[in-house]
């Protein structure tokens, strides 16, 4: 089976999208960073490193340190499909991380978005 062409894209490619779509409905950089730092267990200084050495978005999910155990409360819908049923690992992981960064979008208390409250 051909891999989607998402995980071969270099991350830092990706990432910047993510940043612009949060700042066109007044959110931060550094909310979409804690996001991510949340969902991989990347550490700032650790997402920094992989968005310098290009790394492709499945490598850069694969060597996550430490996946957020609650992703899996991640629910709904992204690009049509639901998120909770998607089969294919990486391909959840990558939906995961559009919807929260979707939910960010939509005006989403970062508690809510981190699935605190």
């Amino acid at each position: 089976m051909k891999k989607h062409r998402i995980y071969t894209m270099s991350f830092a490619r990706v990432y910047p999208e993510y940043v612009a779509k949060a700042e066109k409905k007044g959110r931060t950089h550094t909310e979409v960073d804690e996001i991510i730092c949340w969902l991989t267990g990347y550490s700032p200084a650790q997402l920094a490193a992989q968005l310098e050495k290009q790394t492709d978005v499945e490598t850069f999910l694969a060597e996550a340190p430490q996946p957020n155990p609650a992703r899996a409360l991640i629910k709904g819908v992204v690009c049509g499909v639901r998120v909770e049923d998607i089969e294919e690992p990486t391909m959840r992981e990558i939906r995961y991380l559009d919807k929260l960064i979707d939910e960010l979008a939509k005006g989403k208390t970062m508690e809510k978005i981190l699935r605190k409250a």
